[in-house]
């Protein structure tokens, strides 16, 4: 009995992390569908424990279950990475080729002059889909590892590199 709530609010913790990040990051439809799998395990687990409250065991099971719930739940998450990553880029201006390097590689670069303490530099705005943000910063590293690189994930995207392309699920 232990092991089958713990189970149960794994299940339904993981669904849970899982479909509040799907609503911020704007998959309302699969959200809206996770959440009738989640209010189901949820009663189903819910009804054992209130069914058995004279064993403690039980509550500490819930509990536990819980918490290794929202553990995997972000585990899946960081997996999926959902959404896209800016990245502004600093380097010396004479790395001019760090533009097509990164193009070519696939990254969207918007690319500008801007002034230094020690003089001019090469100011990169970088997109990349969230899932190649180790990549991206690897890529930076052997290119021009004294980089000074500055990442953020956007709320609201328009138009743009990437956004060509359509998003499911919206």
């Amino acid at each position: 009995m232990l092991l089958l709530i713990i189970i149960i609010n794994i299940f339904y913790m993981t669904l849970v992390t899982l479909r509040m990040i799907l609503v911020i990051k704007g998959y309302r439809i699969v959200a809206s569908l996770m959440s009738v799998a989640e209010v189901f395990i949820y009663l189903m687990g819910l009804k054992i424990v209130l069914d058995n409250l004279d064993r403690p065991l039980n509550i500490l099971a819930y509990c536990v279950g819980w918490g290794l719930g929202v553990y995997s739940g972000g585990l899946i998450e960081s997996k999926l990475a959902l959404g896209y990553m800016i990245f502004d880029v600093i380097v010396d201006r004479e790395q001019q080729g760090l533009v097509s390097k990164l193009r070519d590689e696939g990254f969207g670069v918007t690319a500008w002059i801007g002034n230094g303490k020690d003089g001019e530099r090469l100011c990169l705005k970088v997109i990349a889909k969230r899932k190649e943000e180790r990549y991206f910063r690897d890529c930076i590293t052997k290119i021009a590892p004294s980089a000074f690189v500055v990442s953020y994930e956007p709320n609201i995207l328009n138009g743009g590199f990437f956004l060509k392309r359509k998003h499911l699920f919206l």
